[in-house]
């Protein structure tokens, strides 16, 4: 994995979209962060976002010299053939030439794939999963992407919209998918970062006298992130709530077991401060459903780059698509 040294000290920007924000940074060839850029882009319409996402971008670019080009991981469909953002379930992304349109106002090379696929990517090689050759990458957060190594090479289907593993029926009778999603029950309904936002102004309703119904009492809002801080904080409620989430989790992780037979399954995104709140039901239930010899097999264990593991993913995209980095197998 190491760069030749004709390659080294190559820069490029990665960039992480997600249903709410934009993370950007200028990395090297070693996987050093030089700088940095974060936007809000919940609620925008699409010629918003790619104004606010290209802005974000030539930030950076701006401020940092020899950028060779630019990655993006976009929480959508990808046809890799033509460039196109196809279908987004959070964002306003319909059959969007996103890698010309970004190729043409950075005035760089630009590639571009499923935000899960590079998080998968730079954990596969890099990181929590370095040297398995079958693994699964689940990024939890506003929804769940998910992105697959098999055979030590990043599986993408048939035009490149493959292991959309959020999107899993988990319960056909269950919530109602978000976004442009057409199913009930998704993994990404019952288990997100938003489904324990959801579930915690349920419980707290439920139990007005606990730290989370107090809190909604007084007016505040009630997400994923603040059930998973009072969780972390001791509240019960809230750490039934984390657990029952986990729960969930652990059916869509068994499913996977089952069906990949993976070496490793590596979760990150933000629902993953809460850390073993989450994973250790998620654990045990993946345990109680998946079958023998496989679920004794597969380590479940979380993101080594933790928030960064997109940002990082998408700029190790670039430089593997620029050949400096020699990813073929692991």
């Amino acid at each position: 994995m190491a760069p030749s040294s004709s390659n080294a000290g190559r820069k490029v920007v990665g960039v992480d979209l997600g249903g709410t924000k934009m993370l950007g940074g200028v990395i090297d060839d070693q996987l050093e962060v030089f700088d940095r850029v974060h936007r809000g882009v919940a609620g925008l319409s699409e010629p918003a976002l790619l104004e606010a996402v290209a802005a974000g971008t030539m930030e950076l670019i701006d401020r940092n010299r020899d950028i060779q080009a630019v990655g993006f991981g976009i929480p959508s469909l990808i046809d890799q053939r033509t460039g196109h953002a196809v279908m987004s379930v959070n964002l306003p992304l319909v059959d969007v030439p996103f890698r010309d349109v970004m190729s043409e106002r950075l005035g760089l090379p630009v590639f571009i794939d499923n935000d899960a696929n590079v998080a998968t990517l730079v954990e596969a090689h890099f990181g929590a999963a370095r040297g398995a050759r079958e693994v699964v990458g689940l990024t939890v957060g506003t929804g769940i992407g998910g992105g697959l190594l098999l055979g030590g090479k990043l599986y993408r289907g048939h035009t490149g919209g493959g292991a959309e593993l959020g999107h899993m029926v988990i319960d056909k009778d269950g919530p109602r998918c978000q976004g442009n999603c057409p199913n009930n029950g998704c993994l990404e309904a019952v288990a997100s970062g938003t489904a324990i936002g959801r579930e915690g102004m349920e419980a707290a309703e439920q139990e007005p006298d606990s730290e989370l119904g107090r809190a909604a009492a007084s007016g505040e809002a009630i997400t994923g992130e603040l059930v998973t801080q009072l969780a972390l904080g001791g509240d019960e409620v809230s750490r039934m709530v984390i657990g029952q989430i986990g729960r969930l989790l652990g059916i869509g992780l068994a499913n996977f077991v089952n069906i990949f037979n993976p070496e490793v399954i590596v979760v990150g995104g933000g629902a993953m401060a809460a850390g073993d709140l989450l994973l250790e039901p998620a654990r045990a239930e993946m345990k109680a459903r998946a079958l023998l010899p496989n679920r004794d097999q597969a380590r479940i264990v979380p993101a080594h780059f933790g928030s960064d593991a997109g940002m990082l993913g998408a700029g190790v995209l670039a430089l593997d698509e620029l050949g400096v980095l020699a990813i073929d197998e692991v």
